[in-house]
């Protein structure tokens, strides 16, 4: 298999292979971003006590968490420009990457939420702080120390779902190996080249999430 592999034409398209794997961090990097705020807003709103937020975001929730991704990418990749709102493939794929990844990591973050203790809750009561205020400096803070490692989990999982913009002609890593393929009709040595560099950047990212694991985690003091 390796006699027949060439390796020559990878390095032949090694820029455009980078050209890729930029975008696609820049895509991720700024989704991930969006997602986190998204989702910080959206779990809010579901525990809010208001139901004007709080059906809103559990319907955004649920509608996200129960379609695939790649029907919300064709929805608003073909479903906008029918209603009059024009943007370009790659604006419209991070809006699809950050409502999809927000859905979840409002949820995550709700597991963190319902893990603080009841007694600190209390407390900030008893101090005579206010809904936001408990969830800014109470709340959130403990919350997002819990969800780290599955928060960098859900931004593992937003880079593998990048690769389906290449779906909507947004030129990001796995367009690249398309691209190859189309012009020198080489899948092997192409989507070899694409998932060499995902590995890359899941093992880089792995390797986050167990260091945050140790470092950044709140532990009980023993």
């Amino acid at each position: 298999m390796l006699a027949d592999f060439n390796f020559r034409v990878i390095f032949e398209y090694l820029p455009l292979f980078l050209t890729g794997l930029r975008a696609t961090f820049l895509i991720s990097i700024v989704s991930i971003a969006l997602a986190l705020c998204t989702g910080i807003i959206a779990c809010a709103c579901r525990i809010s006590p208001a139901r004007v937020l709080k059906y809103p975001a559990i319907a955004y929730i649920e509608i996200i968490r129960s379609t695939p991704l790649l029907v919300q990418i064709y929805f608003l990749y073909f479903g906008l420009p029918t209603l009059g709102v024009r943007i370009p493939e790659i604006q419209t794929g991070i809006l699809a990457l950050m409502l999809n990844s927000g859905a979840y990591i409002a949820e995550i973050i709700r597991a963190g939420i319902n893990s603080v203790d009841e007694g600190q809750l209390e407390a900030g009561i008893s101090s005579g702080l206010n809904y936001v205020q408990r969830m800014r400096f109470i709340i959130l803070p403990q919350a997002l120390g819990v969800t780290i490692p599955p928060l960098l989990g859900q931004a593992i999982v937003l880079v593998k779902d990048s690769a389906l913009l290449s779906l909507i002609s947004v030129a990001e890593l796995t367009r690249s190996g398309q691209l190859m393929t189309s012009e020198r009709f080489m899948p092997t040595e192409a989507f070899f080249t694409v998932a060499f560099f995902y590995m890359c950047i899941y093992f880089v990212l792995k390797a986050l999430a167990e260091w945050s694991q140790k470092k950044l985690i709140f532990r009980e003091a023993y």
